[in-house]
Protein backbone atom coordinates (compact mmCIF):
# COMPACT_ATOMS: atom_id res chain seq x y z
CA UNK A 1 0.00 0.00 0.00
CA UNK A 2 1.18 3.54 -0.75
CA UNK A 3 0.50 5.99 2.07
CA UNK A 4 0.61 9.73 1.34
CA UNK A 5 1.31 12.10 4.23
CA UNK A 6 0.97 15.88 4.38
CA UNK A 7 3.91 16.65 6.69
CA UNK A 8 4.19 20.40 6.18
CA UNK A 9 3.71 21.07 9.89
CA UNK A 10 6.90 19.09 10.59
CA UNK A 11 8.79 21.07 7.95
CA UNK A 12 7.80 24.66 8.82
CA UNK A 13 10.39 25.58 11.44
CA UNK A 14 13.21 24.23 13.58
CA UNK A 15 11.61 25.79 16.70
CA UNK A 16 8.74 23.32 16.85
CA UNK A 17 5.89 23.58 19.33
CA UNK A 18 2.36 22.24 19.40
CA UNK A 19 1.22 20.68 16.15
CA UNK A 20 4.70 21.17 14.61
CA UNK A 21 6.17 19.04 17.38
CA UNK A 22 3.40 16.44 16.96
CA UNK A 23 3.99 16.14 13.22
CA UNK A 24 7.77 15.97 13.54
CA UNK A 25 7.86 13.30 16.25
CA UNK A 26 5.12 11.22 14.64
CA UNK A 27 6.79 11.38 11.23
CA UNK A 28 10.03 10.08 12.70
CA UNK A 29 8.22 7.37 14.66
CA UNK A 30 6.38 6.18 11.54
CA UNK A 31 9.63 6.14 9.57
CA UNK A 32 11.21 3.95 12.26
CA UNK A 33 8.47 1.31 12.12
CA UNK A 34 9.16 -1.93 10.29
CA UNK A 35 6.48 -1.60 7.60
CA UNK A 36 5.69 -3.25 4.29
CA UNK A 37 4.05 -0.07 3.05
CA UNK A 38 5.55 2.69 0.92
CA UNK A 39 5.32 6.29 2.10
CA UNK A 40 5.21 9.48 0.05
CA UNK A 41 5.70 12.62 2.15
CA UNK A 42 4.08 15.69 0.57
CA UNK A 43 5.63 19.12 1.19
CA UNK A 44 5.32 22.57 -0.32
CA UNK A 45 8.83 23.71 0.67
CA UNK A 46 12.26 21.98 0.42
CA UNK A 47 12.90 19.16 2.87
CA UNK A 48 14.57 20.29 6.10
CA UNK A 49 17.75 18.33 6.88
CA UNK A 50 16.45 16.98 10.20
CA UNK A 51 13.57 15.02 8.64
CA UNK A 52 13.99 11.25 7.99
CA UNK A 53 16.22 10.46 5.02
CA UNK A 54 14.78 9.06 1.79
CA UNK A 55 15.07 5.32 1.22
CA UNK A 56 13.43 2.64 -0.90
CA UNK A 57 9.98 2.96 0.71
CA UNK A 58 10.23 6.57 1.98
CA UNK A 59 10.07 9.39 -0.57
CA UNK A 60 9.44 13.14 -0.51
CA UNK A 61 7.26 14.87 -3.07
CA UNK A 62 7.81 18.63 -2.96
CA UNK A 63 5.13 20.51 -4.89
CA UNK A 64 5.64 24.25 -4.34
CA UNK A 65 2.66 26.56 -4.43
CA UNK A 66 2.34 29.96 -2.74
CA UNK A 67 -1.27 29.94 -1.55
CA UNK A 68 -4.26 27.61 -1.04
CA UNK A 69 -1.99 24.55 -1.28
CA UNK A 70 -4.54 22.23 0.37
CA UNK A 71 -7.35 23.69 -1.69
CA UNK A 72 -5.93 23.52 -5.20
CA UNK A 73 -2.34 22.30 -5.71
CA UNK A 74 -2.47 19.20 -3.53
CA UNK A 75 -5.88 17.97 -4.79
CA UNK A 76 -4.73 18.40 -8.37
CA UNK A 77 -1.62 16.35 -7.72
CA UNK A 78 -3.63 13.55 -6.07
CA UNK A 79 -5.95 13.39 -9.07
CA UNK A 80 -3.42 13.52 -11.87
CA UNK A 81 -0.04 12.27 -10.62
CA UNK A 82 0.62 8.53 -10.69
CA UNK A 83 1.18 6.26 -8.92
CA UNK A 84 -1.50 7.60 -6.64
CA UNK A 85 -1.46 6.86 -2.86
CA UNK A 86 -4.04 4.40 -1.55
CA UNK A 87 -4.78 6.63 1.46
CA UNK A 88 -3.82 10.19 2.39
CA UNK A 89 -3.02 11.36 5.93
CA UNK A 90 -3.05 15.04 6.89
CA UNK A 91 -1.01 15.78 10.02
CA UNK A 92 -3.06 18.93 10.52
CA UNK A 93 -6.68 20.06 10.67
CA UNK A 94 -6.68 20.65 6.90
CA UNK A 95 -7.03 17.79 4.44
CA UNK A 96 -7.09 18.20 0.64
CA UNK A 97 -10.27 19.97 -0.38
CA UNK A 98 -11.06 17.27 -2.94
CA UNK A 99 -9.54 13.82 -3.01
CA UNK A 100 -9.90 10.73 -5.23
CA UNK A 101 -8.67 8.54 -2.36
CA UNK A 102 -9.69 8.05 1.30
CA UNK A 103 -8.39 10.75 3.63
CA UNK A 104 -7.51 10.65 7.32
CA UNK A 105 -7.18 13.94 9.20
CA UNK A 106 -5.58 14.62 12.57
CA UNK A 107 -7.43 16.95 14.92
CA UNK A 108 -5.53 18.01 18.03
CA UNK A 109 -8.51 19.63 19.71
CA UNK A 110 -11.37 22.07 19.06
CA UNK A 111 -10.23 24.72 21.49
CA UNK A 112 -10.34 27.37 18.76
CA UNK A 113 -14.14 27.10 18.64
CA UNK A 114 -14.32 28.11 22.30
CA UNK A 115 -12.06 31.15 21.96
CA UNK A 116 -12.82 32.90 18.64
CA UNK A 117 -11.73 36.22 20.17
CA UNK A 118 -8.13 34.99 20.10
CA UNK A 119 -8.06 34.98 16.29
CA UNK A 120 -8.58 37.48 13.53
CA UNK A 121 -11.99 37.16 11.89
CA UNK A 122 -10.37 35.82 8.71
CA UNK A 123 -8.19 33.24 10.47
CA UNK A 124 -11.01 32.03 12.68
CA UNK A 125 -13.42 31.52 9.79
CA UNK A 126 -10.79 29.65 7.80
CA UNK A 127 -9.91 27.40 10.73
CA UNK A 128 -13.58 26.76 11.50
CA UNK A 129 -14.68 26.08 7.91
CA UNK A 130 -11.65 24.12 6.74
CA UNK A 131 -11.65 21.93 9.85
CA UNK A 132 -15.35 21.23 9.37
CA UNK A 133 -15.05 20.02 5.78
CA UNK A 134 -11.89 18.05 6.60
CA UNK A 135 -13.61 16.13 9.41
CA UNK A 136 -16.82 15.52 7.49
CA UNK A 137 -15.15 14.17 4.34
CA UNK A 138 -12.50 12.13 6.19
CA UNK A 139 -12.85 8.36 6.25
CA UNK A 140 -11.18 8.38 9.66
CA UNK A 141 -10.17 11.05 12.17
CA UNK A 142 -7.12 10.75 14.41
CA UNK A 143 -7.18 12.71 17.66
CA UNK A 144 -5.02 12.80 20.76
CA UNK A 145 -7.38 12.29 23.72
CA UNK A 146 -10.76 10.85 24.63
CA UNK A 147 -11.75 14.38 25.60
CA UNK A 148 -11.10 15.63 22.05
CA UNK A 149 -12.85 12.59 20.59
CA UNK A 150 -16.05 13.38 22.46
CA UNK A 151 -15.77 17.02 21.39
CA UNK A 152 -15.49 15.96 17.72
CA UNK A 153 -18.49 13.63 18.00
CA UNK A 154 -20.58 16.36 19.59
CA UNK A 155 -19.52 19.13 17.20
CA UNK A 156 -19.52 17.29 13.85
CA UNK A 157 -21.75 14.25 14.52
CA UNK A 158 -18.88 12.03 13.42
CA UNK A 159 -19.50 8.34 14.29
CA UNK A 160 -17.41 7.22 17.25
CA UNK A 161 -16.03 4.22 15.32
CA UNK A 162 -14.49 6.60 12.77
CA UNK A 163 -12.44 8.48 15.39
CA UNK A 164 -9.21 6.91 16.67
CA UNK A 165 -7.45 8.17 19.79
CA UNK A 166 -3.64 8.12 19.53
CA UNK A 167 -2.16 9.51 22.77
CA UNK A 168 1.07 11.44 22.40
CA UNK A 169 4.40 11.18 24.20
CA UNK A 170 7.16 13.51 25.30
CA UNK A 171 10.12 14.63 23.23
CA UNK A 172 12.23 11.52 22.52
CA UNK A 173 15.38 13.49 23.40
CA UNK A 174 14.16 14.01 26.97
CA UNK A 175 15.16 10.74 28.60
CA UNK A 176 15.70 11.64 32.25
CA UNK A 177 16.73 14.34 34.74
CA UNK A 178 19.39 16.81 33.59
CA UNK A 179 21.20 18.97 36.13
CA UNK A 180 22.72 21.99 34.39
CA UNK A 181 23.40 25.10 36.45
CA UNK A 182 24.45 27.00 33.32
CA UNK A 183 20.91 26.95 31.95
CA UNK A 184 19.50 28.32 35.20
CA UNK A 185 22.19 31.00 35.33
CA UNK A 186 21.47 32.03 31.74
CA UNK A 187 17.91 32.98 32.65
CA UNK A 188 18.65 34.38 36.12
CA UNK A 189 16.89 31.51 37.89
CA UNK A 190 17.67 30.39 41.40
CA UNK A 191 16.25 27.51 43.41
CA UNK A 192 13.66 26.90 44.68
CA UNK A 193 11.29 27.72 41.82
CA UNK A 194 8.10 26.59 40.18
CA UNK A 195 7.96 26.23 36.40
CA UNK A 196 5.36 26.88 33.73
CA UNK A 197 6.36 25.82 30.22
CA UNK A 198 4.22 26.78 27.23
CA UNK A 199 3.06 29.62 25.01
CA UNK A 200 1.80 32.80 26.65
CA UNK A 201 -1.89 33.02 25.80
CA UNK A 202 -5.20 33.21 27.70
CA UNK A 203 -6.07 29.49 27.62
CA UNK A 204 -2.91 28.72 29.62
CA UNK A 205 -4.32 30.60 32.65
CA UNK A 206 -0.99 32.21 33.51
CA UNK A 207 -2.63 35.20 35.22
CA UNK A 208 -4.27 32.98 37.83
CA UNK A 209 -1.02 31.07 38.23
CA UNK A 210 0.82 34.28 39.06
CA UNK A 211 -1.91 35.32 41.49
CA UNK A 212 -1.65 31.92 43.20
CA UNK A 213 2.13 32.20 43.29
CA UNK A 214 1.77 35.50 45.16
CA UNK A 215 0.35 33.48 48.06
CA UNK A 216 3.40 31.20 48.26
CA UNK A 217 6.64 31.35 50.26
CA UNK A 218 8.53 34.50 49.12
CA UNK A 219 11.77 32.50 48.85
CA UNK A 220 10.43 30.86 45.66
CA UNK A 221 10.67 32.09 42.08
CA UNK A 222 8.05 31.51 39.41
CA UNK A 223 9.58 30.77 36.02
CA UNK A 224 7.33 31.36 32.99
CA UNK A 225 9.10 29.71 30.06
CA UNK A 226 7.67 30.11 26.57
CA UNK A 227 7.19 32.49 23.68
CA UNK A 228 4.60 35.25 23.54
CA UNK A 229 1.59 34.02 21.57
CA UNK A 230 -1.40 36.38 21.79
CA UNK A 231 -3.32 38.49 24.31
CA UNK A 232 -0.44 38.13 26.74
CA UNK A 233 -0.16 41.76 27.89
CA UNK A 234 -2.34 41.20 30.96
CA UNK A 235 0.12 38.59 32.24
CA UNK A 236 2.85 41.24 32.59
CA UNK A 237 0.41 43.79 33.99
CA UNK A 238 -0.69 41.32 36.69
CA UNK A 239 2.95 40.60 37.59
CA UNK A 240 3.64 44.31 38.02
CA UNK A 241 0.42 45.01 39.92
CA UNK A 242 1.33 42.32 42.46
CA UNK A 243 4.90 43.61 42.81
CA UNK A 244 6.38 40.32 41.63
CA UNK A 245 8.78 41.63 38.99
CA UNK A 246 11.84 40.30 40.88
CA UNK A 247 10.29 36.90 41.66
CA UNK A 248 8.66 36.03 38.32
CA UNK A 249 11.14 35.19 35.56
CA UNK A 250 10.01 35.35 31.92
CA UNK A 251 12.51 33.43 29.81
CA UNK A 252 10.90 33.81 26.41
CA UNK A 253 11.27 30.90 24.00
CA UNK A 254 13.57 28.16 25.31
CA UNK A 255 15.53 25.70 23.20
CA UNK A 256 14.61 22.01 23.37
CA UNK A 257 18.02 21.22 24.85
CA UNK A 258 17.32 23.64 27.73
CA UNK A 259 13.96 22.19 28.76
CA UNK A 260 15.24 19.16 30.72
CA UNK A 261 17.39 21.34 32.98
CA UNK A 262 14.51 23.75 33.64
CA UNK A 263 12.15 20.87 34.42
CA UNK A 264 14.65 18.95 36.55
CA UNK A 265 15.59 21.95 38.66
CA UNK A 266 12.04 23.00 39.46
CA UNK A 267 10.16 22.13 42.62
CA UNK A 268 7.10 21.41 40.48
CA UNK A 269 5.81 21.91 36.98
CA UNK A 270 2.49 23.79 37.01
CA UNK A 271 -0.04 23.69 34.14
CA UNK A 272 -3.33 25.24 35.36
CA UNK A 273 -4.76 25.55 31.83
CA UNK A 274 -8.40 26.22 31.09
CA UNK A 275 -8.03 23.98 28.04
CA UNK A 276 -5.46 21.48 26.72
CA UNK A 277 -5.76 19.07 23.81
CA UNK A 278 -3.16 16.87 25.50
CA UNK A 279 -0.33 18.41 27.56
CA UNK A 280 3.04 16.96 26.52
CA UNK A 281 5.05 19.13 28.97
CA UNK A 282 3.40 17.27 31.87
CA UNK A 283 4.91 14.01 30.59
CA UNK A 284 8.28 15.70 30.06
CA UNK A 285 8.23 16.85 33.69
CA UNK A 286 7.53 13.28 34.84
CA UNK A 287 10.52 12.01 32.84
CA UNK A 288 12.65 14.62 34.61
CA UNK A 289 11.35 13.40 37.99
CA UNK A 290 9.40 16.56 38.74
CA UNK A 291 5.87 16.60 40.23
CA UNK A 292 3.10 17.98 38.01
CA UNK A 293 0.32 20.30 39.17
CA UNK A 294 -2.41 20.35 36.53
CA UNK A 295 -6.01 21.45 36.02
CA UNK A 296 -8.75 18.92 36.56
CA UNK A 297 -10.33 19.77 33.18
CA UNK A 298 -10.18 18.79 29.50
CA UNK A 299 -7.60 16.12 28.63
CA UNK A 300 -5.15 16.68 31.50
CA UNK A 301 -6.58 13.95 33.79
CA UNK A 302 -6.09 11.47 30.92
CA UNK A 303 -2.45 12.46 30.67
CA UNK A 304 -1.46 12.79 34.30
CA UNK A 305 -3.62 9.99 35.73
CA UNK A 306 -2.90 9.21 39.37
CA UNK A 307 0.42 11.11 39.08
CA UNK A 308 -1.25 14.51 38.81
CA UNK A 309 -1.86 16.99 41.61
CA UNK A 310 -5.20 18.42 40.47
CA UNK A 311 -6.42 21.99 40.85
CA UNK A 312 -9.42 24.08 39.83
CA UNK A 313 -8.14 26.47 37.15
CA UNK A 314 -10.49 29.31 38.11
CA UNK A 315 -9.68 29.02 41.82
CA UNK A 316 -6.48 30.80 42.90
CA UNK A 317 -6.46 29.15 46.32
CA UNK A 318 -6.80 25.72 44.72
CA UNK A 319 -3.78 26.38 42.50
CA UNK A 320 -1.75 27.59 45.47
CA UNK A 321 -2.80 24.52 47.48
CA UNK A 322 -1.68 22.23 44.65
CA UNK A 323 1.72 23.92 44.56
CA UNK A 324 2.03 23.47 48.32
CA UNK A 325 1.20 19.75 48.02
CA UNK A 326 3.98 19.44 45.43
CA UNK A 327 6.39 20.76 48.05
CA UNK A 328 5.21 18.63 50.95
CA UNK A 329 4.62 15.37 49.04
CA UNK A 330 7.26 15.68 46.36
CA UNK A 331 8.77 12.19 46.65
CA UNK A 332 5.35 10.57 46.31
CA UNK A 333 4.48 12.37 43.09
CA UNK A 334 7.95 11.91 41.59
CA UNK A 335 7.51 8.14 41.94
CA UNK A 336 3.96 8.18 40.55
CA UNK A 337 5.10 10.30 37.59
CA UNK A 338 8.05 8.05 36.80
CA UNK A 339 5.67 5.08 36.59
CA UNK A 340 2.99 6.96 34.67
CA UNK A 341 5.17 8.24 31.85
CA UNK A 342 6.21 4.70 30.89
CA UNK A 343 2.72 4.20 29.43
CA UNK A 344 3.39 6.70 26.62
CA UNK A 345 5.70 6.48 23.60
CA UNK A 346 5.83 7.81 20.05
CA UNK A 347 6.22 4.23 18.82
CA UNK A 348 2.77 3.43 20.25
CA UNK A 349 1.39 6.61 18.67
CA UNK A 350 2.84 5.66 15.29
CA UNK A 351 1.55 2.08 15.49
CA UNK A 352 -1.99 3.24 16.32
CA UNK A 353 -1.88 5.84 13.53
CA UNK A 354 -0.66 3.31 10.96
CA UNK A 355 -3.39 0.84 11.97
CA UNK A 356 -5.96 3.60 11.42
CA UNK A 357 -4.58 4.37 7.96
CA UNK A 358 -4.76 0.70 7.03
CA UNK A 359 -8.43 0.44 8.01
CA UNK A 360 -9.32 3.64 6.13
CA UNK A 361 -8.99 1.83 2.79
CA UNK A 362 -11.51 -0.88 3.70
CA UNK A 363 -14.73 -0.76 1.66
CA UNK A 364 -13.43 2.10 -0.47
Amino acid sequence: MIIGIDANEANLTLNRVGINEYAYNLLWAISNLQSEHSFVIYLKTPVRPDLPLERSNWHYRVIPFPKMWNQTRLPGDLFFHHPRPDVFFSMTHYSPRFSPIPTVVSIMDLGFLKTPEQFTHKDYNQLKNWTSYSVKQAKKVVTISEFSKQDIIKTYSKPAQDIVVTPLACNPHITGPVHDAKVLKKFGIHKPYFLFLGSLKPSKNIENLIKAFALMDPNYQMVIAGKKAWLYEQIFQTTSALGLQTRVVFTGFVEEREKPALLTGSTAFVMPSFFEGFGIPALEAMVCQTPVVVSDVASLPEVAGEAGIYVKPDDINSIASGMQIAISERAKYVKLGSDRVKLFSWTKTAQATLACLETATINH
